[in-house]
């Protein structure tokens, strides 16, 4: 299965790239410096942190004005005179790449701007000072610090306003020698140096406690870069509109309802899908490269030297080599509904033209835009149709504080434990009972106690009716009559009931419906109804009945 799972991707892959969909070039990736690699917009997670605003002034000068940033004597006549411009950034140290200043162009207080060009402290870079829109008046001091190479949205700027890009970091987080100042030093050292000597340059205003959200791997939760990088990525655009339609038409049924909204403002949102990693374990990608830099993609070296022939007629295997980088995971994973029915080797072949589509799918909403989206997007892609009708989506399992479990909070119980304390259909009763579809669950051992005392329930029941000793001569009571007549009802109701909720995947109400008809209706009111008297025996078609109850339903 692996092998014939390999052999898709690199297949897919392929048809990717020559439809179009797929294509290398040179964007602003989420980078990890801990993991040494691109990671995914889904594969953030950001977090509220507290930061330091650090408002910085800027000299100004004219078009032909000569100015050295390192005459102290000069920067202050400039800070005396007020002709500086102030930013505020919580990311000081990447001022060493700044290539322009972005004020809006409606804004009363720097229109007398225009023209003019700033001076990039310690670096002595002469910027200039860019009107546009995107920028908000009211936010801080309504000046934008402009770093191409270290910002995606100041990337888009740089490329619209033609500014120059620098990179200031190496790929571990460590400052490059394009910053020209604490070369090798880990950016967040050089955060507060460099706020340091700039405030004995007398260009620091001041310092604010900031709070703001900030992108960790979840990998290796380090602080994520925005960097530029060489990588492969899919367009996402037209090759997601039948995944997001299927959703929005209700083709495919997410449940709860709540998800949908979330997923469609994913897709309506989407990025185009960076599919390679620099790891050392995973799918190569099929890609091949000569020694000039041109590339390929081919399914085998053979296949590779052949497309570039063509146009080399004397290139030889030893002047190719494989691209180095894998394939994201998710690459394969999408894949999984058709592939697992072996329906790219073989696309109509028996398990695969009765299983697919599926029914449903149970899954976490964390993945949602990861795996599922992308699934329903290959299934259109591949199969023509949809992979699965419904989409289930469970909670998160949270302690009683409400924190998500985790190895590092050391909040996660061990499975194995409560198993032996509480039997494993106790904890299953007990993790059902309280987790509705898409809703968090806070979990309690109580809850596994409680599912451990229905189990005990239904095998004490067992155990008294199993005891009831019969006596063929004894008629059956009128009450016995009514109470399984009741019964017999009361069950129906219910089956109604747990059927309507089975059908709307709210497991959680199914099972509760069970556990009271069970507890209630079952044990404290049938049994204790038709139960003989103490050392007495009951009548045998009492006893028939309600063996024939406890096992059908």
């Amino acid at each position: 299965m692996e092998d014939d799972l390999s052999e898709a991707v690199i297949d897919v892959f392929i048809d990717l790239y020559k439809k179009g969909y797929i294509y290398r070039g040179m964007r602003m990736v989420n980078w990890d410096p801990a993991g040494l690699t691109a990671v995914s917009d889904e594969e953030v997670i950001h977090k509220e942190v507290q930061s330091k605003l650090v408002y910085v002034q800027y000299v100004l000068v004219d078009a032909n004005e000569e100015f050295d940033a390192n005459d102290k004597a000069a920067v202050q006549k400039k800070i005396d005179t007020k002709s500086t411009i102030t930013i505020a950034t919580v990311r000081p140290e990447t001022i060493l790449g700044d290539t322009g200043v972005c004020v809006h162009p409606e804004d009363p207080r720097y229109a007398h701007l225009k023209g003019k060009y700033a001076i990039i402290p310690m670096v002595n870079r002469r910027v200039p000072i860019i009107f546009d829109e995107y920028i908000l008046m009211e936010f801080g001091t309504g000046a934008l610090k402009v770093t191409p190479a270290h910002d995606i949205n100041d990337y888009n700027l740089g490329k619209k306003h033609k500014l120059e890009v620098i990179d200031t970091l190496n790929p571990n987080g460590t400052m490059s020698d394009a910053a020209g100042f604490y070369i090798g030093e880990d950016r967040f050292v050089v955060r507060k140096k460099i706020v340091k000597d700039l405030t004995e340059m007398g260009l620091v205003v001041k310092v604010e406690d900031y709070t703001n959200k900030v992108g960790y791997s979840e990998r290796t939760d380090a602080v994520i870069e925005p960097r530029l990088s060489l990588q492969w990525f899919v367009k996402m655009k037209e090759f997601s509109k039948p995944a997001l339609d299927a959703v929005m038409d209700g083709e495919v049924k997410l449940h709860p309802e709540k998800f949908v909204n979330t997923y469609r403002h994913w897709m309506e949102n989407v990025h185009d899908w960076c599919i390679s990693r620099q790891l050392w374990w995973g799918q190569r990608i099929p890609a091949w490269y000569d020694n000039n830099g041109n590339y390929v993609v081919a399914k085998t070296a053979e296949e590779a030297l052949e497309l570039f022939q063509p146009d080399n007629s004397s290139i030889t295997a030893k002047d190719i080599r494989q691209d180095e980088d894998v394939l994201d995971t998710w690459f394969s994973s999408w894949l999984w509904p058709i592939s697992v029915f072996d329906g790219f080797k073989d696309p109509n072949n028996k398990d695969i033209s009765y299983y697919y589509p599926t029914n449903d799918l149970v899954s976490a909403p964390e993945i949602l835009f990861f795996w599922i989206a992308r699934m329903i997007m290959a299934g259109y892609e591949y199969r023509g149709k949809k992979p699965f009708n419904n989409v289930y989506l469970t909670g998160i399992v949270r302690d009683k504080q409400g924190r998500k479990m985790s190895k590092s909070l050391g909040n996660s119980p061990d499975p194995l434990e409560l198993i032996n304390k509480f039997s494993a259909d106790g904890v299953r009763v007990g993790m059902l009972l309280s987790s509705p579809a898409g809703n968090d669950l806070l979990f309690d051992e109580s809850l596994c106690e409680q599912g451990r005392n229905f189990s005990n329930k239904i095998w004490n029941a067992f155990r008294l009716v199993n005891g009831w000793e019969v006596n063929n001569s004894i008629p059956q009571p009128d009450v016995n009559k009514v109470a399984i007549t009741w019964l017999e009802a009361r069950i129906n109701e219910s089956l109604v009931e747990i059927n309507d909720h089975y059908e709307k995947l709210r497991i959680s109400d199914a099972l509760m419906s069970t556990y009271k008809l069970v507890w209630d209706d079952f044990c404290s009111w049938y049994l204790e109804l038709v139960k003989p008297a103490y050392q007495q025996p009951i009548d045998e078609v009492t006893l028939t009945a309600t063996i024939t109850l406890f096992e059908k339903y």
